[in-house]
C-alpha cells in the first residue's frame, strides 16, 4: 500500500516499497537539471503524485494560504494556486505553515497542517478534505485534530500508510516555543483519516549535540520490514539546521538514531530541512527546503524548493549533498 492510491509515478512513503535499492541510471538517460526547481518562497515542501502529474504543496506565502504547483517530471514546475483558500473559523489567515496531503483515493485527498489557534495562541493541526489533488480542501472543523496547548502547541503533522494498511500521524509538539523538550510522536489515525485512534506515543527528542534546542518535521519510510524516520532538527533559519535519521522497528517505535545528521548545509545551498521522501522510476529522491548561504542573518532566509538523490546501503540511508548542477533528471 502507498500514501498514494492508483499513481503510475508512485510515492516511496510507503510500505515494503520496491524491495531493493534504486537501480543505476539507464544509460543515455536525460540530461541533469537545476537546483532549486522551484526558486521562489516554498518552504516546508510535500509533493505527491495522482496519475502522470505531481504536485507540490508548501507553507503560505505569494500563492496563498497553502500554496500549490504541479509538474510531470519534479523539475519542472507550474503555479496551481491555493490548495485551502478558506479557513476554519478557530484560525487566521497568514498563519499556515507545513502541509502533508495523504491519498486516499482518485477522489479523495486529506491534508494535515499547521495553524494558528488563536483561542490559545498556540500552533495547532487541522485537518481537510479535497476531491481533486490541488483542492480546495475544505475544514469543517470547530477545533484543531491536535492541540497540545501545555506542551507549547503541535506541527508537523506528517501521515503515513503501513503495510497492513494501517494509517499513522506523525507530529511534533512546539515545546521550543515555551521552553520545553520537543517530541516526536504518533498515533494510530481511523480509516477516514479524519481522527486519532488509540494510545499516542512520544517517539525521541532532541537529544543529540547538532539537534540544538528541537527535533520536528517527521516523515516515514517503510522498507524491507523496516521503518526509517527522517526528520528535522536545530533552528531552521541556521546554517546548523539539518536532516537527521532513526531507524524504528515499527511505525510507533522503538527507533535508533543514526547519529551525525545525514543532509546537511553545502557550498550551494544552506540549512536543508523539513524533507520528504518519493520514488521515480526506480530512484529515491529527497525532496527538501534550503536557502542561499549568502542569506545568512536574513530573518527569514527565502526558503526554495530543492531535490537530492537518496540511496540505502543496506539500512543506512545516504543523501547526496545539496547540489545546483545535477547530473540526470528525476
Amino acid at each position: 500500500m502507498l500514501r498514494g492510491l492508483g499513481v503510475s509515478l508512485l510515492l516511496l512513503a510507503v510500505a515494503g516499497c520496491g524491495g531493493g535499492d534504486p537501480s543505476p541510471s539507464p544509460e543515455g538517460a536525460s540530461v541533469g537539471f537545476t537546483n532549486p526547481v522551484y526558486d521562489n518562497n516554498f518552504a516546508d515542501p510535500h509533493v505527491i503524485a495522482a496519475g502522470e502529474t505531481f504536485y507540490a504543496f508548501a507553507t503560505n506565502g505569494p500563492l496563498g494560504n497553502i500554496q500549490t504547483l504541479k509538474s510531470a517530471d519534479l523539475v519542472d514546475w507550474e503555479q496551481v494556486g491555493d490548495a485551502l483558500p478558506t479557513l476554519p473559523s478557530w484560525t487566521s489567515a497568514g498563519k499556515v505553515w507545513a502541509p502533508e496531503v495523504a491519498v486516499h483515493g482518485p477522489d479523495r485527498y486529506v491534508m494535515y497542517y499547521t495553524t494558528s489557534h488563536d483561542a490559545s495562541s498556540r500552533q495547532c493541526i487541522g485537518v481537510a478534505v479535497a476531491e481533486r489533488p490541488e483542492g480546495p480542501y475544505v475544514d469543517k472543523s470547530s477545533n484543531p485534530l491536535i492541540c497540545q496547548e501545555k506542551e507549547g502547541g503541535s506541527i508537523d503533522a506528517s501521515p503515513f500508510q503501513d503495510s497492513t494498511g494501517q494509517r499513522w500521524l506523525y507530529w511534533k509538539n512546539d515545546g521550543n516555543a515555551v521552553g520545553q523538550d520537543t517530541w516526536i510522536y504518533v498515533s494510530k489515525l481511523s480509516a477516514d483519516g479524519l481522527q486519532l485512534v488509540g494510545e499516542t506515543t512520544r517517539m525521541f527528542k532532541q537529544d543529540l549535540p547538532w539537534e540544538g534546542h528541537l527535533v520536528e518535521a517527521p516523515y516515514l519510510v517503510e522498507r524491507n520490514g523496516k521503518f526509517h524516520m527522517f526528520y528535522s532538527a536545530n533552528a531552521y533559519d541556521k546554517a546548523e539546521y539539518a536532516v537527521g535519521h532513526a531507524l524504528c522497528t515499527t511505525p510507533a517505535g522503538p527507533c535508533k538514531k543514526s547519529g551525525d545528521p545525514i543532509l546537511t548545509t553545502s557550498e550551494a545551498a544552506a540549512g536543508p530541512g523539513h524533507n520528504m521522501v518519493l520514488e521515480k522510476d526506480g530512484r529515491y529522491w529527497f525532496v527538501y527546503h534550503a536557502w542561499d548561504p549568502e542569506l545568512v542573518g536574513v530573518d527569514p532566509p527565502g526558503r526554495t524548493m530543492w531535490l537530492s538523490e537518496l540511496t540505502f546501503d543496506g539500512d543506512t540511508p545516504k543523501v547526496q549533498p545539496p547540489l545546483r548542477e545535477n547530473p540526470v533528471k528525476p
